[in-house]
């Protein structure tokens, strides 16, 4: 690469503080959807099924404990380009089920698509976009984009691409169902396709993929002109729509059922049995249940294959060592779990806690973090590593340092977590430590859970009388960060309601109050 290009692409990129690789300059950023931590090996699962993504942390960096900043798509996917809170950018739910809040990302919010554009990077998306009306080329990427929430396996392109391949249309059987009030059928969880894993959607998006990372190598390679690649996966995000080599690829008998699979949800928030019948997560018995999850996580592996030969073409593209290729997921799953099923209103770790890797060539180190990351963490990690000044207004901060095993200074030491509503609104706050999890819910009954002795979250502990002080510490420090970053409306509710050490005239004052204390 020429002194000039690299100049005028990234200016900050040749500082004499820089501590990656001059050649380190691309990013593939590989997302799939709800997708459970204990699926993967790296992250600590002993029975998975992910040979592609345990090399990547073989030979990267895991995080044990990376968090989204809300369990739902299209917020946390506007979190994840902006790099800020969804309180801040205001996308507070999916367009599929809107409740009155906005699902459009502003188009003149700073993303990090954009800004590596505006330093000359080509810049992509292929798969999943999900963040409301406005698509991807409004914030500088080329896109291969597809819409929905789910495969849109009736899209035209995928449609032609099956013919084009010889293959057959999208067919499928043995349908999973549970059962609604009245006896009548619940939602669809899973079924067989009707097709061999090379004729699915999963493989159509990962050839897409290499098409345009195969274009972006070639610049590249021939003026020095670095890329960024977003490649996000539908799956394994329910229905489970799988071949049958990969649906049966997991024998139910070697499942273990979640441990807050029993849980009778007394004294929680009502909201969560209603999630249950919603899913109809009683329908089935136990055994049943471990063939759902030996499903689930039959389509992890099915889409693990499919990063590997994303993988795999990097390599023989020869651009591999001079990529950093980082791997993460939107949210979680329940997948049983507190007898419920998908995401919604609840902040169990479940659906919290996410897979974050990151292999960044010349830095990695090969190692494990329990140190608390978020999705937010991405942007800020992509500008350090592309050399470009990202400013001060960003949530997140790089975890470059982190993945050479460091210890990095002031780093924070719990996740703060927020939630507006999915089919309804629902407002809830979250602040998770190493020791406990504390969750707000202003129309229902508050949580909190011991996670030392109770990590399954299954004994709601937030009226006992001897975590009275705990209670108020962690109350306390909910309602401090959340004043930070601009959550006034929530931070007064607290106040008012609330055992916690602040007074409510320290919180956002009306104009009466001023007046009074003036």
């Amino acid at each position: 690469m020429s002194e000039q290009h690299r100049t005028a692409t990234s200016p900050a990129a040749v500082g004499a503080d820089r501590r990656i690789p001059e050649n380190v300059r691309n990013v593939l950023v590989i997302m799939t959807d709800q997708h459970r931590v204990d699926t993967i090996g790296c992250l600590g699962s002993d029975c998975a099924s992910t040979p592609n993504l345990d090399r990547l942390g073989e030979e990267g960096f895991a995080f044990t404990r990376a968090f989204t900043p809300t369990a739902i798509c299209t917020p946390a996917r506007a979190s994840l380009l902006t790099g800020k809170h969804p309180i801040t950018h205001q996308v507070l739910a999916n367009p599929e089920w809107n409740i009155a809040y906005s699902t459009a990302l502003d188009p003149s919010a700073w993303t990090y698509t954009q800004s590596l554009r505006d330093h000359g990077y080509n810049v992509g998306l292929v798969g999943k976009y999900h963040v409301g009306p406005n698509l991807p080329d409004c914030f500088g990427m080329d896109d291969d984009s597809f819409w929905g929430a789910e495969n849109p396996v009736g899209n035209e392109e995928y449609v032609a691409w099956l013919e084009e391949n010889g293959h057959p249309p999208v067919r499928a059987h043995d349908m999973w169902r549970g059962t609604l009030p009245g006896g009548r059928p619940g939602h669809l969880l899973a079924a067989r396709l009707q097709q061999g894993e090379e004729a699915t959607f999963e493989r159509f998006l990962a050839d897409r993929a290499i098409a345009r990372m195969r274009e972006y190598a070639a610049d590249w390679q021939r003026s020095g002109k670095p890329f960024s690649l977003d490649v996000h996966f539908f799956g394994p995000h329910l229905p489970y729509f799988l071949p049958d080599e990969w649906f049966d690829l997991i024998d139910p008998d070697d499942i273990t059922l979640p441990a807050s699979f029993g849980d009778p949800l007394v004294g929680k928030p009502p909201v969560q049995q209603n999630y249950a019948t919603y899913w109809s997560t009683s329908s089935f018995t136990p055994q049943q249940w471990k063939k759902l999850i030996a499903v689930y996580r039959g389509y992890v592996a099915m889409i693990d294959f499919e990063i590997g030969r994303i993988l795999d073409a990097a390599r023989e593209l020869g651009i591999l060592d001079d990529t950093a290729v980082l791997f993460t997921a939107d949210h979680g799953e329940f997948t049983g779990a507190h007898r419920m099923n998908d995401k919604g209103p609840a902040m169990y770790d479940d659906i919290y806690n996410v897979p974050f890797i990151a292999k960044i060539p010349g830095v990695s180190t090969v190692g494990r973090s329990d140190a608390f990351v978020s999705l937010l963490d991405l942007p800020a990690t992509v500008m350090e590593i592309a050399g470009i000044d990202a400013g001060d207004e960003l949530a997140g901060r790089s975890i470059v340092d982190l993945t050479r095993g460091e210890e990095v200074p002031d780093w924070r030491q719990d996740i703060v977590c927020e939630f507006h509503g999915h089919h309804f609104p629902l407002q809830q706050r979250m602040l998770r430590t190493r020791e406990f999890k504390l969750v707000v819910s202003p129309e229902s009954v508050n949580e909190l859970y011991d996670l030392r002795s109770d990590p399954a979250e299954m004994t709601n502990v937030y009226t006992a009388p001897v975590y009275a002080q705990v209670r108020r510490e962690l109350g306390t420090e909910l309602h401090r960060q959340l004043r930070e970053r601009g959550d006034h409306s929530f931070a007064k509710w607290m106040a008012a309601v609330m055992d916690v050490e602040v007074a409510l005239t320290n919180t956002a004052r009306s104009d009466l109050d001023e007046v009074q204390t003036g």
